[in-house]
Parts: C-alpha cells; sequence; structure tokens
C-alpha cells in the first residue's frame, strides 16, 4: 500500500468510526434521555432544553446554534481544522431529525419512554454510557460534535493557558444551570431536581469517556530474561516497528553476566509481544507491569507548563559530511545539543588527514575547523585494526584499497582477501574523538572488541560493519541495527565520553 493510499484508507476509516458514533449517540439520546426530558450539556443539551420548554424541534436549534458558531470559528481555526467537525454537525444533525421520526411518540409529543414510567435514573445510567462510549468514538478518529467544542477550542488558540477541560466544564455548567430560568419545567424545586440530573449526566458521561479514551492509551513494561534476547529484540523491533532498551544483568545466585530486554508499549500491544517471545524462547522469564504512564515519542506528550527559560542549545560542528557518522552521534547525544556539519557551516574542503595515527587526524581536523571558522567543534578518527595484520588497516581504514575516495565495498574485499587463509579473525574497532571548546582541546576513545567474518552479512551500517562481529554477539554491526550498534559500538562509547564532559560544562 503505497503513502497515498494509507492516507485515504486513515481518512476513510475516522469518517466511518465517527458517523458510527454519532449513529450510537443519536440513539442513546433520542431513546434514553429525550423520553424523561434529562437534560445534559453542549449545543445538543442546550438544545433539547429549548425543545422541552419550547416544543421548537431540537435538530433545528441545534443546527443554528453550530452554524453561528462555526461562521466565527472558521475564521480562526482554519477549514481544514474544521472539515470533520462540519461532516459531524450536519450528521448529526440529519441523524437526529430522522430518530425522531422514526421513534414512537407520546402524547405531549416527546419519545416513547423504553424503559417505562419512573425509570428516569436508570435510563440515565444507560444512556450516558452510550454517549460516552459515542463520543470517545468520535474524539478518538479525530471528529467533534462541534459546539462547545468549537468554543473550546478557539479560546485555547488564543489563551493557551486556558485548557479544553476548563472551558467544556464552565459551558455545560452554564447550560444545564439554565433549567432554573424556565418556569416550564415546574416549580423551583422540580427545577433544581432537573439540574441536578444533569450535573450527573454530565459527570458520568465524562467518566464513560474518559475511561474509554484512556483504556486505548494504557501502557504496560516488560522486562524479559532470556538467552536469545538477540533474536527477541530484534523481532519486536523489526515485526513491530517497535523500540527496545537493553540493560546489563547479573544473577546473584547464578553469578553469571546476561542482558535483560526493557519494552514500553500500549496495553493492546501486549498479546503480540508474548507472542514473538514464546515464538522464539518459551522459557523466556517475562515480566509485564502497568505503569502509570508513559511520555515520549510514540506515547503521550508532556504536558506541562515550563516557566523558567529553557537553556539554549549549545551548538557544536562535528568536522564530518559523513551523513552515516552525523545521524548516528546526533541519535547518540539526543536533543541536548545542537550538532551541525561541515556542510552547515558552508565548509566543503576535503581536510587532509595526514597523521599518522587515529588522534592525530582528529585533531587536525578539528583544529583546523577551530582556525578557519572559529566555533566550537569536534572531529573523529575510526580506524578497524586486526591482530594479524599488526594492526592495519588502522589509520587508513577509510582509504585501504587505495584510491581517492572512500570506497566500503573494495576495502572489504581487499580486507577479506589478506584474511582469508589466516585463523586469527581477532580485531578491533577504535574511534577517537578530538574536541574544542574554546579553545580547549580534549580527546576521547572508544573501543569495542570483536573478529573479522569470513564473508559479510547485514544490510546496515557503513564501512566495515557487513564483515565485524563484536565480542558477546552472533550478529554483525550491519545485522544487529542501529538501536544495539548506537549502544555498544565504538563511537556510541566516545561520544558517551564526550557528552558526559559536556553535561558537565557550566
Amino acid at each position: 500500500m503505497t503513502i497515498d493510499h494509507k492516507i485515504i484508507w486513515n481518512e476513510f476509516k475516522d469518517y466511518f468510526f465517527i458517523t458510527l458514533g454519532l449513529l450510537l449517540y443519536t440513539i442513546s439520546f433520542t431513546v434514553f434521555l429525550m423520553p424523561y426530558q434529562i437534560v445534559a450539556g453542549g449545543v445538543t443539551g442546550l438544545s433539547a432544553i429549548i425543545y422541552y420548554a419550547t416544543g421548537f424541534h431540537l435538530e433545528n436549534t441545534y443546527i443554528i446554534i453550530n452554524s453561528l458558531l462555526l461562521l466565527v470559528a472558521l475564521k480562526i481555526l482554519g477549514v481544514k481544522f474544521l472539515m470533520k467537525t462540519i461532516f459531524a454537525i450536519f450528521t448529526l444533525y440529519f441523524m437526529l431529525m430522522i430518530a425522531q421520526d422514526l421513534i414512537p411518540k407520546q402524547e405531549n409529543g416527546l419519545p416513547f419512554k423504553l424503559m417505562g414510567e419512573g425509570q428516569d435514573f436508570m435510563s440515565m445510567i444507560i444512556g450516558c454510557v452510550m454517549t460516552g462510549i459515542a463520543l470517545a468514538t468520535v474524539f478518538m478518529n479525530n471528529g467533534s460534535t462541534g459546539g462547545t467544542d468549537i468554543i473550546a477550542a478557539s479560546v485555547n488558540k488564543y489563551h493557551s493557558n486556558v485548557s479544553l477541560g476548563s472551558v467544556l466544564i464552565a459551558a455545560d455548567f452554564c447550560i444545564i444551570g439554565s433549567c432554573m430560568f424556565f418556569p416550564q419545567f415546574g416549580t423551583y424545586m422540580e427545577r433544581a431536581h432537573k439540574v441536578m440530573f444533569g450535573f450527573c449526566v454530565m459527570t458520568m458521561e465524562n467518566y464513560v469517556l474518559d475511561y474509554v479514551m484512556n483504556a486505548r492509551r494504557q501502557s504496560v513494561q516488560f522486562m524479559i530474561f532470556s538467552q536469545k534476547w538477540q533474536e527477541i529484540a530484534n523481532a519486536i523491533g523489526t515485526q513491530m516497528n517497535h523500540g527496545v532498551t537493553i540493560l546489563d544483568g547479573h544473577g546473584w545466585y547464578t553469578g553469571r553476566q546476561m542482558k535483560v530486554l526493557c519494552i514500553l508499549a500500549k496495553k493492546n500491544e501486549s498479546i503480540n509481544i508474548f507472542r514473538l517471545i514464546k515464538m522464539i524462547d518459551p522459557n523466556a522469564f517475562v515480566s509485564q507491569s502497568a505503569v502509570i504512564g508513559v511520555y515520549g515519542e510514540g506515547f503521550d506528550e508532556m504536558k506541562v507548563h515550563i516557566k523558567q527559560q529553557k537553556k539554549e542549545k549549545m551548538k557544536i560542528v562535528f568536522a564530518t559530511n559523513n551523513q552515516n557518522k552525523l545521524v548516528e552521534v546526533r541519535n547518540i547525544l539526543g536533543n541536548q545539543f545542537d550538532i551541525v556539519s561541515l556542510k552547515d557551516i558552508g565548509c566543503y574542503e576535503d581536510i587532509p588527514e595526514k597523521g599518522q595515527t587515529l588522534k592525530d587526524n582528529a585533531l587536525i581536523k578539528a583544529q583546523y575547523v577551530y582556525d578557519k571558522y572559529h566555533v566550537n567543534c569536534f572531529a573523529d578518527d575510526t580506524g578497524l585494526e586486526c591482530d594479524a595484520l599488526g594492526g592495519a588497516p588502522g589509520v587508513y581504514s577509510a582509504r585501504y584499497a587505495g584510491g581517492e575516495g572512500h570506497d566500503s565495498q573494495a576495502n572489504m574485499t581487499k580486507l577479506l582477501n589478506e584474511l582469508e587463509n589466516n585463523n586469527n579473525r581477532k580485531a578491533r574497532f577504535r574511534t577517537v574523538i578530538a574536541l574544542i571548546i574554546n579553545g580547549k582541546v580534549t580527546t576521547f576513545d572508544g573501543i569495542v572488541n570483536g573478529e573479522i567474518i569470513r564473508e559479510r552479512r547485514g544490510g546496515e551500517g557503513f564501512g566495515y560493519d557487513p564483515i565485524f562481529q563484536p565480542d558477546g554477539y552472533n550478529q554483525t554491526f550491519a545485522e544487529l541495527g542501529t538501536d544495539i550498534k548506537n549502544q555498544i559500538s565504538h563511537r556510541a562509547r566516545a561520544t558517551q565520553k564526550l557528552a558526559e564532559y559536556l553535561r558537565a560544562l557550566p
């Protein structure tokens, strides 16, 4: 399915479930609330109050009020924002009109009392549960029933410190409380009784709405202990497109080191996660626990107001135009620093790497950028060192096969040929980072040991990744995926030291 087809399909699903939610709302309102003159909040509730008091058709009041609100909101919020709201308003208008024509009437013109006489409270309970589910269905599919929702969205746009919930509650209190000013509803005590019923409707409806909305967003945490942790992590990452955190564990009684997978997921994903784990390792030990809230990418947004001024990100130039390295380092450092490339500062020179060691090359590149552009910067140099080759290719790793470019395929071919008949496959990746902050030079290094396998495996990563298998793993860097590689690689270890140093700066 192409991206365009997915967009169309998602839009179709939204409109389908919005319509389904509106149908359920119409049934619950006309069958369980209207027959007993039970009032509710929102424009629908206000329309019902006017209908009970004057006999003016509910759906007509509903469409008139919403049309006026839409005229104001179109200018404030825009047509695109309100498309589904406009659809919902007119759909609910026709549904309310048709439902009142189809349902048998009482002598007073109200719909037939399905629950029988004296069943006001039970009818209110059923009606509130159904309207709460109906509204949740509409909201979860990016829809709105208009009315007070439009007012709340408009107020929130210009006064972001006023929450949507506060506006909606205030509007509903005013609408329900207006029953006290209609003598058609009987004595003062009878009107007070109707208002209290209305507040009960508002409370129950919102409770059901919140319950349904939050049930869908409930999250769980998995702790997975398994000898096949790599396979489980890869399956969850590739098949469910889910992030996995790997923790180092130590068995108290066995004394053995082990890896523990930590996963935060939606509750409705639990069955699929358990199924994947059982297929790979039926003997895995799995702990599942409910969490109160999960905030961040893929989950809920942290909706808190930060009064203090945010600390401006430190801008640092990474002396590279290698996009793979740039993305890898940005992922490791996170959003605390503004990492830019040579291209971003207009540097397109090929800085000569004439040093005899990795540290020399890193210092040459960093010093060149700092002296010419007067910016805080860091540079790295990475080499693959093979024991059987006396530490080669080492500082010449990028150009091991010769030539001017960085031909990783040619480099790997040469290395594999040189080690073809050699059983000593031990090797290590080494990264050295040179940082210059306001003229002060600091270096950091990172090493990961492993071995050179006999043929390429994996399609991710870059450079020598397809032929380097780190110790403790049965997959190459190109097979492990970026999430795991960014935790254990040589560059990750050097960058982590860099990050700790930068975070400690005043």
